[in-house]
Order: C-alpha cells, then sequence, then structure tokens
C-alpha cells in the first residue's frame, strides 16, 4: 500500500497527465505501480486463508463452551471484513474520487500499519499450533507411497496397519486421527513391510502413518463440497459484471441532481450481509436450535445447502427485472434510450438476496473447511475454499462467451448484445439459475455421502 500511495503522489513516480487527464507513465512508473500491486497480491495470499484459522485455532476443542463460541466468530469475522468493505467502497471511493488518489491509497496504508501492530500487540495472549511442515510433501508421500506397494494387500484387520504408539501424532500439532473404509487403496501406503527401514529408521516415502494417509482422504472428501462452491461464485461475481452492465441501463438519479454508479449498488450487498450476521447469529441459531438439538442450529453442510438455495432465488429476481426492464423498452419504444426511466433501486432485491446467500453459503464454507481439515492443514483448505471465487469468475467468463457464440449466429444481436435494450440478459440468469438447481441436487447427493473426520479421542 505504501509503495501504491508513494506511485500515486511522489514526483517522479506520478506519471505525467494532460488537461484530458489522459497519462503518459514511463516504464519504470509502470514497474513501481505494478510491483505495488503484486505484493498486495502476495500479501492477501498470506492473510486470507490463515487469519481465520488463526482466530478459530484461539478456541480450546475440548471445551464445549469455547466451541460453541468459535462458530459464532466465523460469523463475526465475516461481520468485520464486510465492514471494512463497506468503508472502502464508500468513504474510499469519494475520496479517491474527490480528493485523490494519493490520499485513497494513503489512508488505508495507515489501516494497514495500525492493523499489523494491533495484531503483534497480541503476541503474548496468542494460543499457537504447533506447525507442521509441509502438508503438499506428506500428501505425495502417501501418494508414492501407496504406488510403490501397488502389488501389497491391506490386511483386514486394520489395526496392523502403521501408526506411532505415542499419544501424539507423527505429524506436529496434530491429533490421531481414526482409520476411515473408504479410499482404501491409499491404506497400501501405511502397510509395514521389510524394506520400509533403513537401519532401524521409518523412510516417509515408503511407510505413512494411518493420520498422515488419513489426512490425505480427508482432503479428497472435501474436494466434491469445493467444487459444488463455483457455481454458487459464478453466482455471485454476478454483482461485479452483468449485474453493473443491467444497473447502466437504468436511471441512475438519487434525487434531482446526483447521479450514483451502477457498481456502487454492490453497497446493498455489504449491508445485507451487515443486517443478515446479527440476525443469523442471535435469532436464527437459537431458533434453529430448538428444532434441530445441533449447538450451532444448522450442521455446516446444511447451513451451506440454505445458501445454495436462497441463491438461486437471486438469479430467478435478477432474471425478473431484466424481463421487466425489457418490457418497458418495448411497450414504450425505448430501444436507442441509454438510461431508461425506470429506477436503478429495483435491484437492490437481487443484491440483497445475495448477501443474505453469501452469510448462510461462503461462511458455511469458512467453518467446514476449518472444522473438516485435519488439524495441521487448516490453512490449506481455507486458501483451498477460497479458490472456488477465482473458478467461479472464470467459469462465468467461460458460460458469456459460449452464450455469446452460440447466441450471435445468423446475425443475431444474441442475449448480450452492447444495447442490452435489444437483448435477453435474462436468459444469462435464468440458465444461471438452472446451472445452481443442478448443482444444488449434486451438492446434496456429494454431502449426503460425506464422512465426517475422526479424531482419536485421548484416553487421559
Amino acid at each position: 500500500m505504501t509503495i501504491l500511495t508513494m506511485s500515486a503522489s511522489i514526483h517522479g513516480l506520478k506519471p505525467p497527465c494532460d488537461h484530458k487527464n489522459v497519462c503518459h507513465p514511463t516504464g519504470l512508473q509502470v514497474a513501481v505501480f505494478f510491483a505495488g500491486l503484486y505484493l498486495i497480491a502476495l500479501g492477501t495470499g498470506g492473510i486470507k486463508p490463515c487469519v481465520s484459522s488463526f482466530g478459530a485455532d484461539q478456541f480450546d476443542d475440548s471445551d464445549e463452551a469455547e466451541k460453541k463460541k468459535k462458530s459464532s466468530f466465523f460469523n463475526w469475522f465475516y461481520l468485520s471484513i464486510n465492514i471494512g468493505a463497506l468503508v472502502a467502497a464508500s468513504c474510499l471511493v469519494w475520496i479517491q474520487t474527490n480528493v485523490g488518489w494519493g490520499w485513497g491509497f494513503g489512508i488505508p496504508a495507515v489501516a494497514m500499519a495500525i492493523a499489523v501492530v494491533s495484531f503483534f500487540s497480541g503476541s503474548r495472549l496468542y494460543r499457537h499450533q504447533r506447525p507442521g511442515g509441509s502438508p503438499l510433501t506428506r500428501i505425495c508421500q502417501v501418494l508414492v507411497a501407496s504406488f510403490r506397494k501397488f502389488p501389497v494387500k491391506v490386511p483386514a484387520d486394520k489395526s496392523l496397519l502403521y501408526e506411532t504408539a505415542d499419544e501424539e501424532s507423527a505429524v506436529t500439532g496434530s491429533r490421531k486421527l481414526d482409520h476411515t473404509k473408504q479410499l482404501s487403496f491409499l491404506d497400501k501406503a501405511a502397510v509395514e513391510t521389510p524394506s520400509d527401514r533403513v537401519k532401524g529408521s521409518v523412510n516417509a516415502w515408503r511407510l505413512c502413518t494411518v493420520t498422515q494417509v488419513e489426512e490425505f482422504k480427508s482432503i479428497i472428501r472435501l474436494l466434491p463440497i469445493w467444487a459444488t462452491g463455483i457455481i454458487f461464485s459464478a453466482v455471485y461475481s454476478q454483482m461485479g459484471t452483468l449485474f453493473v452492465l443491467q444497473g447502466n441501463t437504468m436511471d441512475l438519479h438519487m434525487g434531482n441532481s446526483f447521479e450514483i454508479p451502477s457498481a456502487s449498488l454492490s453497497l446493498f450487498d455489504t449491508i445485507s450481509v451487515i443486517f443478515w450476521v446479527p440476525i443469523y447469529d442471535r435469532l436464527i441459531v437459537p431458533f434453529a436450535r430448538k428444532f434441530t438439538g445441533h449447538k450451532n442450529g444448522f450442521t455446516q453442510l446444511q447451513r451451506i445447502a440454505i445458501g445454495l438455495v436462497i441463491s438461486i432465488f437471486a438469479m430467478l429476481a435478477a432474471g425478473t427485472l431484466e424481463l421487466v426492464r425489457l418490457r418497458e423498452v418495448k411497450k414504450h419504444n425505448y430501444y436507442e434510450l441509454k438510461h431508461i426511466p425506470m429506477s436503478i433501486f429495483w435491484q437492490v432485491p437481487q443484491y440483497f438476496i445475495v448477501g443474505c446467500a453469501e452469510v448462510f453459503t461462503f461462511i458455511g464454507q469458512l467453518e467446514f473447511f476449518y472444522e473438516q481439515a485435519p488439524d495441521a492443514m487448516r490453512s490449506l483448505c481455507s486458501a483451498l475454499s477460497l479458490t472456488t471465487a477465482a473458478l467461479g469468475n472464470y467459469l462465468s467468463t467461460l458460460l458469456v462467451n459460449i452464450v455469446t457464440d452460440l447466441s450471435t449466429r445468423n446475425g443475431n444481436p444474441g442475449w448480450i448484445p452492447d444495447n442490452l435494450n435489444y437483448g435477453h440478459l435474462h436468459y444469462f440468469f435464468w440458465l444461471l439459475a438452472l446451472l445452481s438447481v443442478l448443482n444444488l441436487g449434486a451438492y446434496l447427493m456429494v454431502a449426503r455421502r460425506y464422512t465426517y473426520k475422526m479424531p482419536v479421542v485421548s484416553t487421559h
């Protein structure tokens, strides 16, 4: 953030701009600017997967009261992110537009400096998990050992599989995991053979503990649940793409003189999250607890499913609005009108519904991937859940390209032409709603068969 601030304010690093506000940066100025952007990407990659996991690590799993509070932590953690997003999308955007980019980047730089000081000031209070080494190395060891022992038979008595005799797992900072029946091919990695030991010590690329094998199985079991998050993320990504294009065709006026940029309506998604998190945590959970008997009201998988259902209604709302908009265009012959006399605030319900779906699905995913991840792989699994956002964006782009290619054949304007008044944008929203229904069906099948990880309960 400091490098970005410098590139926007220091003479020599700030590119000269003409009276039309067109800037002409030198190679050095471009390099400095992109160095700042890529450092932010690198820093975010370090923060995002780890901060939620580290926060949840502060709660003791063996204490029921703390375990209950851990579920609330994920809700309030997500709320705090959205409060930050609300400030950024309103105050900071205004400062960047009306005061200047130096201040626009400088304020977040100071905010990050305060965040770093705040984070380190609590160092003595934190509960630290011992690092278990590279999870990817352990996964590769299980794969290599399994393929090396391809001809070896797995014994019927699973107690014969290799595991350390100590109460502690061989993986630092991780509880032992009980053996599960699925993916039995990987169990070959834990079958002892004479060639597994070199001078008395175990060769980790030939023999793995049951816990190490079960770690890998846990990751594989998460993948189908992970995959169903991609279509949800494609729905979520519409807020920054087609919702904005739809809004650009509508009346942007708020009062007589003020025009609201259509991209700013995503504020209502953020407001929706801020509205729904306390309601979910304080009203929905206690109410659901009376009927389900579950300490968190819903299981994490049920919570994700509810969000997937709500996301379908978001697409139906967007498609219905577009249908109504196009009827107005046809009725009054507004085809060549840039902004039809229909308020952009009719888009608020679809943003609000997406925000509600987020509270159920995204927070549910955060908690689910943390809880079901092996103890020493929690940050990896949090990172895995975050990749659905990127893949959802790519899927959305792919769908737009396919739809545009197919619908513009034979000289047709297509579903999403430059002038949406001639298009059928609602068809695309119906398509996403249909894909979401199919995705929900696939999710319910996968969730029903999901096997939860089983930590070995200590006898002490």
